[in-house]
């Protein structure tokens, strides 16, 4: 039982919360989105487009992925062709296995797992809720679920995890809330002052005469500082960014140098008057 709870998410948060089995994890993130109710005290300024991903998924139903998410859309208020496309491409990023068209039930876990991710992010959420959003992904999928919480979060919404692995949620938390004994506490995060951990990502073309894409990467989420050292391109990345922005590094064809961490902010941005690629 939940007790004592204060928690606030504002805008821009990544934020986890972890326990054991049973401390009520769950229970929180569904009166997080509204489909628990407190028996006292209230949850406010909850906004209007929630994206939750739920710690189960039943399956048990003949309609199709893409079926499903076009109605998913237009509950939404999107209209159906503007769905079924939102669907089709989430799909594709997260590199759906198998027929859109079969059944959801007939789906593995994994793709399942992909199926309820995508209709989180059908409509751009102010507020994204993941309950053990990583639970069956493959890794390919990870990297996508990395880049979803981060693009989300620059664009202003807040995202709240769960996790029981303590390197995910150090790698994508910039916020930790612990659940102990019913109770909810902060550790880190932007409310405590702490600093932000960094790393330095250091890329080049490949040997193999591959030519990669151009990337705007100023634009990349969690990049705080770009340069152009010779034939390389210096990223200085905050932590929780670093995953996301090496696959995309990786997606366009870059070789990766090095990646070093984790360096504190305050010193990096010492280094100023860098001018960006």
């Amino acid at each position: 039982m939940l007790r004592d709870v204060h928690m606030e998410v504002a805008a821009g948060d990544v934020l986890a919360v972890v326990g054991s089995n049973g401390s009520g994890k769950s229970t929180l993130l569904r009166m997080l989105v509204g489909l628990s109710q407190p028996t006292t005290g209230s949850v406010s300024g909850r906004p209007p487009r929630i994206g939750y991903v739920p710690d189960r998924f039943t399956v048990h139903d003949r309609i199709s992925a893409v079926s499903y998410l076009t109605h998913m859309g237009r509950i939404h208020g999107l209209a159906a062709s503007a769905a079924r496309d939102r669907g089709h491409q989430l799909l594709d990023r997260l590199a759906l296995e198998g027929e859109r068209d079969a059944s959801l039930r007939t789906l593995s876990k994994g793709n399942a797992q992909k199926v309820v991710l995508a209709q989180a992010l059908l409509v751009q959420p102010d507020l994204l809720v993941l309950d053990e959003p990583w639970s069956g992904l493959d890794a390919t999928a990870h990297g996508v679920l990395a880049e979803f919480i981060d693009e989300v979060a620059a664009q202003g919404g807040a995202v709240v995890f769960t996790d029981h692995r303590e390197a995910i949620t150090e790698s994508h938390a910039r916020g930790t809330y612990t659940i102990g004994d019913g109770r909810v506490t902060l550790h880190g995060g932007p409310q405590d002052g702490s600093r932000t951990s960094m790393a330095e990502l250091v890329l080049t073309v490949p040997p193999t005469g591959v030519i990669p894409s151009e990337v705007n990467w100023s634009m990349l989420p969690g990049v705080t500082d770009t340069a152009r050292r010779g034939g390389e391109v210096v990223l200085q990345v905050r932590r929780e960014h670093s995953d996301a922005v090496l696959l995309t590094a990786l997606q366009h064809r870059w070789s990766v140098v090095s990646l070093a961490g984790a360096a504190d902010e305050r010193t990096l941005r010492r280094d100023a008057g860098r001018t960006a690629p």
